[in-house]
């Protein structure tokens, strides 16, 4: 018997090898199966983790401005080709503010620039960006500042950080943009089609998961909107309504106009990177989850991309996640047999995120149990 066990991270509380070696103790239990462990993610925490996992190469530590403005612990990878991987999580998530901290009207992504060019330092020039798992919504305006851009106001002073000052904004100036950059290639690894604006955009969609109130939402808009004017009048090219623009709180759309960034499905260009689908192809079962699972998982993340492939050779999948919202069963159209959530009484987030090993083992343990009973029971 062989099982794939491709779980995504739970965000929050364990990694995804950390998930998979939870999964396989429940396995062990039951079993002695032939198990293939594939880290798994989309284009947030854990890219880095999965690519090199796959690829070879290895993790650069290193100090940036993180979301708040204060210096944080980052990090981001280098793939055995020279290939830089970096988490826009890992220095500007919503993991590095605490939760009564959380406003998205100051919150910067010029750690992201920051890593990218402590990258090209290191000699890269080709670029893989996730997107997932932002604190920001400032247009990606601290990442061009962090590569040499400056936003200047009708004084002529710089603009200060975050999305809220951006109607001040008055002038771009890309003269001091690192040169390096149009040597480089960037593909964007998201699993969010957001336009930068209005009713679907960065700021109504995902503002409020950030901290924004409704009163927030509105400024953060109109200011994006403004923003990408002035880009427009900078670089006489417009990407506010493309597919994509609004992801990370708008840090693809300046990934695209300053970059040349190309936007793919984080899942996709991870799985082309596993090699997912010769290893989905030879295995009984598939065993993935993820944090939370919910209607927002068919639009694109870790569990949607792995049914639909395993679906195409007729195998099945199981997910096990921390939580199940409202929409999971979604997935049962396209490849998932079944849903499980961890846990095993009522009990808080908290209290699941603390023990979630041991759940995720027991779960996985009894999911095993009723699988194989269903098997003998074909035969």
């Amino acid at each position: 018997m062989r099982i794939l066990v491709a779980p995504d991270s739970y965000k929050g509380s364990l990694s995804s090898k950390e998930v998979i070696e939870a999964m396989t103790e429940g396995i062990r239990r039951v079993v002695d199966a032939e198990i293939l462990k594939v880290p798994i993610a989309d284009g947030g925490e854990g890219t880095v983790d999965a690519l090199i996992f796959s690829s070879g190469g290895k993790i650069v530590e290193a100090e940036v401005i993180g979301p708040l403005g204060n210096t944080v612990k980052s990090f981001f990878g280098i793939l055995s080709d020279g290939t830089a991987v970096i988490e826009v999580a890992a220095s500007s998530g919503l993991n590095l503010v605490p939760n009564d901290m959380r406003n998205p009207l100051i919150t910067t992504t010029y750690g992201v620039g920051q890593l990218i060019r402590k990258a090209l330092d290191a000699g890269c020039r080709r670029f893989i960006v996730g997107l997932g798992g932002s604190a920001t919504n400032d247009g990606g305006t601290g990442m061009i500042e962090a590569l040499g851009a400056r936003l200047l106001d009708e004084d002529g002073k710089d603009v200060p950080y975050g999305g809220g000052n951006l109607s001040r904004l008055k002038e771009i100036d890309i003269d001091g943009l690192d040169k390096r950059i149009y040597e480089s290639s960037f593909t964007v690894a998201s699993d969010v089609v957001n336009p930068l604006c209005g009713e679907n955009g960065a700021s109504t969609i995902y503002g409020p998961q950030k901290g924004a109130t409704p009163e927030m939402v509105n400024i953060l808009d109109k200011n994006l909107n403004h923003y990408a004017q002035i880009v427009e009048d900078t670089i006489g090219k417009d990407f506010k309504d493309v597919a994509g623009a609004g992801a990370a709180g708008g840090l693809g759309f300046s990934l695209m106009a300053f970059l040349n960034a190309k936007i793919r499905s984080g899942i996709d260009i991870v799985i082309e990177a596993v090699k997912l689908e010769e290893k989905i192809k030879s295995c009984d079962v598939v065993i993935t989850g993820e944090g939370n699972t919910d209607f927002q998982t068919a639009y694109g993340k870790a569990p949607a991309g792995i049914a639909k492939m395993a679906r195409k050779y007729g195998k099945r999948v199981i997910i096990l996640s921390g939580g199940l919202g409202n929409g999971y069963k979604e997935l049962y159209k396209i490849g998932v047999v079944a849903a499980f959530s961890i846990v095993d009484k009522p009990m808080t987030i908290d209290e699941a995120m603390h023990d979630a090993k041991r759940l995720i083992s027991d779960r996985t343990e009894d999911i095993i149990r009723l699988f194989i009973s269903g098997m003998n029971s074909s035969k």
